[in-house]
């Protein structure tokens, strides 16, 4: 309601700027002037007993102010000389208490206001005091009347305020069945069309009730006694046809109301309503129908009521004058009645006096007419005066509507009164003729501020009072010129309208009141501000119920009126309080979208957002749609039931947005399932009924699901229980079939009736069975069970099989013949003439010839193969490997074997398949298979690597598949340039060729090998490898070491000389350059050799020195022997004896050395080519033997760390496929 209000506040203020000009001339209250009756009480006040009081008002302005008398019933009445009533002070207003005397105060009341210059007088209001109505206390006699007379109950309700309702009941307040035989008229009265035995009772009570007054009255009872045909015979017989049947008399219609006395002429006032009553009497009872005589029946405002006895027209208007019949018929003949209708109309106003102030000296026309049926009556008066008792001093041209002023003076000015009368009442108006001379007199407010928004209308006021009626002008501030436009527009009483108004309208406006007597002006402020918009809409939306639904409202607006601005959400024109108790769980409002979390069907209906600012307001509207399974279905009802069917109609429940487009009908049953239910059928969802076709001996009930695209519908609430009589069967088992599982039986099997499909109780299967094709007699056997096997039967023998249900009621249908096999036995022969056909050297073709029929003894399945290899062929060797295995299904004489090894013998045998098992197997068979294409060499490797010449190795193929014949080697160039070399083949023609050289190669380049392994039939695919030549360094020629271990952290290298400087690289092993990880230049310990030399050597004090240094020599290696003998051996030498040099003549004449490597050699960057042969190893010794140091180890970059221990810090590499390689340099 807040929000209607607040919506409508705008549109209310433009319409009553729109009708300002419309309005009765506003003369300033500190203007003299005539007295304006402002507030008076209806015409007709009622003084209801249970109303403390009630007041009579007359409210009058006026300058002087106006002073109050009263007339009531045509006399004065001075409510201030009335102690019983309380006046209002400066006010015609008095109030009369309801102190349990009212009745002299009933009467007509009329106010008149008066001051110096005339008086005002109000409408007349009638004052009715209702007295508490009340049924007279009397004695009914019993009304007596004869079986099928009719009769009249009368009521004579007790005067009092309308409405008026009637009820008819008994004592214990049981209400009289009405019907078109027994009626209540409008008078209240009981009609009875003719009377049976059962109207006879004592205790026929009116109610009169009086809902105004909340009083409700009742007569005393009366007593209605029916002297029946039956009582007066003194029989028990009800045949009203029979001789005696004249005792109650068919009539022909008659009215009991309108009676005799009531008039056919009926008047009534337009725009009411009127009843038109016919009550027949007759019997058998009439019945009534309503035709207009003389034109159409008005349907759209015509209903029939009262069991058609009555007929009432809504809105009368003048056409509905004219002759309404009614028409009473039964068995016997018909009545008639016509009702006259005259629509008459009290007095209306066509043209009301206006009050109006004119200049002294001007002239008027008082004009005052009026409408109605019969023609209105004008009468005039002058301040409450009849103009008639003014007269000869009233001066002025008076007729009956019209009054002619000529060169009014100050004096004359006065009020008018114009009565408009008929019979149907009269109706008053007053005109104030206010006659002076004023100047300009502002009563609008200067510097009022109007503010509105772009494209809207804006109305100033300008409210001026002056006489002679000023001239009014408005101009902007800052134009002395009028605005005058299509967009402009001076209403009369001076506001100035601006209509689709935009920012440059902004600004003051000077409004300039003019007349003879001078002028005055004021200024009013337009400030015209952005409109409201809605910029993003609400769309309309379908959302599942228990879903989210989201309504977005993005809304633009001026942002000085942001204080004001207001956003609110309605539901079907009511605003949605998102924060109330039932709301706010599920309804929320951020950022202008509305969430609808947990859509209920509730929900459905018209979303508006409103989006309001003092000056304007925006809204948009979605509709909202929530989609749900539907309703279940109602109203299950059976019908038209047969022995095997029956008709079950329902009525849909809503589909809640989504068509229901199947029904599913489910059925249950309370004898082997109860409480389960089953599926029976689908009808489409326009459906309401359908035929059902039933089982018998099943107590059925039903119910029915819908369906739409949400989903399904609860079911129904079940139908009526419906029990089908019993029958034999229908029909008789399904899946008939015979099987063996014995050699010498037939397990006969189906599958059983279901228990709805028994029909009938004692069900049971009888079981008959004969040899297949043959016309022997059946034999049978009844079971209750759905199995039966025939024992003593033939090996797998074809037989007829016949399964019939019966129960108690008798068999079912004759049963179709089924076939069946006794059981199967093993094949007793093998396929012979097995031959095979080789194809390729891995595939071959099997064929055989088929074994007797008889010989299967079962149901052929197929044929299974069996095959193994015994000899291959490139080695001589027999051996037997495993055997495999190929199935062939059906009936066929020849199959392919894939999959075989090339160069191989093979064994094959044969055997046939039944349900049972294998047969024996056929004689084997031996093939051969050709040779084939063999695998590629194994394990290609580059064994020497020079500047110029590379050695390959390799082994033989694993898989030769026939006589490897020769290789054929293919090399290119592929360095990592674009450069690609061309291919160039080598064909190695002795097959046990495991080595070869190639030689004229590019030093420093990289190759690729391919090598291919080949045989008669063809070419391995190649086995490849790839190297980088050398480049010359020193005089020997690199080699590769074994490849490193990763996951050590050193590398032994073997069969080095003694004494012998090598240069050591540690390099990838698929390396694309002649980049080394590390590389190092180390000379392996070895011996030294003394010479003679000529000179002082022969010397005799040299000798002598010698001799002394060879004594002393003696000594420390006697000292050392016995050292070493007590565990104190050298080190160095140590490690000698543990590797002892095998080419050495003895121990004692070594001469041992240290390792030493000069700290100054640089390490080398790039791998050098020798040219020196690679001599063979001469000492077992190696790096790991020398120092116990931490190796070294490579960092993340691939650079070396690390140092030999001792001198030099030894190096060690360790990575991922690294392969060491190694340089020898002569010293």
């Amino acid at each position: 309601m807040k929000m209607n209000l607040r919506r409508t506040r705008q549109s209310c203020w433009l319409l009553l700027c729109l009708l300002i000009w419309v309005q009765a001339e506003e003369i300033p209250p500190e203007v003299e002037q005539l007295p304006t009756i402002t507030n008076q009480s209806p015409s007709t006040l009622v003084a209801f007993p249970f109303d403390e009081e009630f007041q009579i008002k007359c409210e009058a302005k006026g300058n002087p102010k106006p002073i109050f008398w009263w007339k009531r019933n045509g006399e004065e009445y001075d409510p201030l000389s009335d102690p019983s009533v309380t006046a209002q002070k400066n006010s015609g207003t008095f109030t009369i208490y309801n102190n349990g005397n009212l009745t002299s105060f009933q009467g007509k009341y009329r106010c008149y206001a008066s001051n110096k210059l005339g008086t005002a007088v109000s409408e007349e209001t009638e004052f009715i005091i209702p007295n508490v109505p009340k049924f007279p206390k009397e004695k009914l006699e019993p009304i007596v009347v004869e079986e099928g007379e009719s009769v009249v109950l009368h009521c004579n309700p007790p005067d009092g305020i309308p409405p008026l309702n009637i009820y008819w009941m008994t004592l214990d307040l049981q209400h009289i069945p009405l019907d078109e035989r027994v009626s209540v008229g409008l008078n209240g009265d009981l009609y009875f069309a003719n009377v049976e035995d059962k109207d006879s009772r004592n205790d026929y009570c009116c109610f009169a009730g009086f809902p105004r007054i909340r009083t409700i009255v009742q007569k005393m009872p009366m007593a209605l006694v029916v002297n029946s045909f039956k009582s007066a015979n003194n029989t028990e017989s009800t045949d009203k046809s029979g001789p005696g049947a004249n005792s109650i008399k068919q009539r022909k219609p008659s009215f009991l109301k309108p009676s005799l006395n009531d008039s056919s002429h009926i008047t009534v006032l337009k725009g009411e309503t009127v009843l038109l009553e016919c009550v027949p009497a007759g019997l058998p009872t009439p019945l009534v129908e309503w035709i207009k005589v003389d034109g159409r029946m008005p349907t759209d405002r015509a209903t029939e009521e009262n069991f058609g006895k009555m007929l009432r027209l809504d809105q009368v208007s003048e056409e509905d004058n004219g002759i309404f019949r009614c028409i009473a018929k039964n068995d016997v003949g018909k009545a008639t009645y016509d009702f006259y209708l005259t629509v008459e109309e009290p007095p209306r106003w066509k043209i009301k006096p206006e009050s109006k102030t004119y200049t002294i000296g001007s002239s008027a026309d008082l004009l005052c007419e009026a409408f109605g049926k019969p023609e209105p009556v004008i009468t005039w008066e002058m301040n409450g005066i009849p103009i008639e008792q003014l007269t000869p001093s009233f001066r002025h041209k008076i007729t009956q509507g019209k009054i002619e002023l000529h060169n009014l003076q100050q004096h004359e000015s006065a009020v008018f009164q114009c009565a408009a009368s008929n019979k149907h009442g009269t109706i008053l108006a007053n005109a104030n003729i206010n006659v002076l001379n004023m100047h300009p007199i502002m009563m609008t407010a200067d510097e009022v501020k109007y503010n509105t928004v772009a494209g809207n209308s804006v109305f100033m006021d300008c409210r001026v009072f002056g006489s002679p009626a000023p001239v009014i002008s408005w101009t902007r501030e800052d134009d002395i010129y009028s605005v005058e436009s299509l967009r402009h527009n001076v209403f009369e009483n001076g506001t100035l309208e601006i209509k689709n108004t935009s920012k440059e309208d902004s600004g003051t406006y000077i409004c300039l009141a003019t007349n003879s007597l001078g002028k005055e002006a004021i200024t009013a402020v337009l400030n015209i501000r952005d409109s409201t918009k809605v910029v993003v809409l609400p769309v309309n939306q379908s959302a599942l119920r228990s879903s989210l639904a989201e309504l977005r409202c993005d809304v633009k607006y001026d942002i000085t009126l942001q204080h004001a601005f207001t956003l609110i959400w309605e539901k079907d024109g009511e605003e949605l309080d998102v924060t109330s108790t039932d709301h706010r769980n599920r309804f929320s409002v951020k950022d202008g979208v509305l969430y609808i979390r947990n859509v209920s069907l509730d929900d459905e209906g018209v979303y508006a957002c409103i989006a309001s600012t003092p000056l304007d307001m925006a809204s948009a509207r979605a509709l909202l749609t929530v989609l749900d399974v539907p309703d279940p279905p109602e109203h299950l009802k059976l019908s038209d039931s047969q022995n095997q069917s029956i008709r079950l109609t329902w009525k849909q429940g809503s589909h809640h947005n989504s068509r229901i487009t199947e029904c599913i009908i489910e059925y249950e049953e309370n004898r082997w399932e109860p409480g389960r239910w089953h599926e029976m059928e689908r009808v489409p969802g326009i459906q309401s009924s359908v035929l059902l076709t039933l089982t018998p001996h099943v107590s059925y009930r039903f119910r029915v699901i819908a369906v739409n695209a949400i989903g399904k519908s609860k079911p129904s609430q079940p139908s009526a229980r419906h029990l089908t009589p019993p029958a034999a069967p229908d029909r008789n088992p399904d899946n008939v079939r015979g099987e063996g599982h014995n050699p010498h039986e037939m397990t006969i099997k189906w599958q059983p009736l279901k228990p709805v499909e028994w029909n009938g109780p004692g069900l049971f299967y009888k079981v008959s069975w004969r040899l297949g094709g043959s016309n022997d007699s059946w034999e049978e056997v009844s079971v209750r069970q759905h199995s039966h096997t025939v024992k003593h039967a033939p090996t797998f023998q074809l037989y007829d099989i016949k399964i019939q249900a019966v129960n108690d009621l008798g068999p079912g249908p004759e049963p179709q013949v089924k076939h069946g096999f006794s059981g199967e036995d093993v094949p007793l022969e093998a396929p012979q003439k097995v031959s095979v056909d080789i194809i390729n050297s891995t595939l071959i073709k099997v064929s055989w010839s088929k074994v007797p029929k008889e010989s299967i003894r079962g149901h052929l399945r197929g044929y299974k193969i069996t095959y193994w290899k015994v000899q291959h062929s490139h080695d001589g060797k027999r051996s037997h490997s495993d055997k495999y295995f190929l199935t062939f299904e059906g009936d066929r004489n020849h199959g392919m074997v894939p999959g075989l090894d090339p160069f191989s013998e093979y064994f094959l045998t044969i055997m046939i398949l039944n349900g049972r098992g294998s047969g024996p197997e056929s004689q084997p068979v031996t093939f051969s298979t050709p040779e084939g294409v063999p695998s590629p060499p194994d394990i290609l490797e580059l064994a020497l690597i020079s500047k110029d010449a590379v050695t390959l190795s390799w082994r033989p193929p694993v898989t030769p598949n026939g006589i490897v014949t020769h290789y054929h080697l293919q090399y290119q160039l592929i360095n990592d340039t674009d450069e690609i070399g061309e291919l160039v083949g080598i064909q190695l023609p002795n097959p046990d060729t495991l080595q070869w050289d190639i030689s004229d190669l590019k030093s420093n380049s990289k190759y690729k090998f391919y090598l291919r392994a080949c045989t008669v039939v063809g070419c391995s695919k190649p086995a490849t490898e790839e190297g980088i030549t050398t480049i010359q360094q020193g005089k020997g020629m690199w080699k590769i070491s074994d490849a490193l271990n990763v996951a050590k952290n050193f590398h032994t290298i073997e069969g080095l000389e003694p004494g012998t400087e090598y240069t050591i690289r540690v390099m990838t092993k698929n390396w694309v350059d002649n980049t080394s990880i590390f590389e190092d230049v180390i000379e392996t310990r070895g011996r030294a050799y003394g010479s003679t030399s000529q000179g002082i050597s022969t010397q005799g004090w040299f000798i002598g020195l010698m001799c002394a240094t060879a004594l002393l020599t003696i000594i420390l290696l006697i000292l050392c022997f016995v050292t070493r003998n007590k565990g104190g051996k050298y080190s160095v030498k140590e490690k000698e004896d543990m590797h002892p040099d095998l080419e050495s003549p003895s121990l004692k004449d070594e001469i041992f050395g240290e390792y030493s490597d000069n700290d100054e050699k640089p390490l080398k960057g790039s791998l050098q080519s020798l040219n020196g042969d690679l001599k063979p190893a001469e000492s077992a010794d190696s790096l790991i033997d020398y120092g116990d140091a931490d190796h070294g180890q490579f960092n993340e970059d691939g650079s070396f760390i690390g140092e030999y221990a001792g001198k030099k810090d030894r190096g060690s590499a360790e990575g991922n496929r690294n392969s060491l390689i190694m340089s020898q340099a002569n010293a």
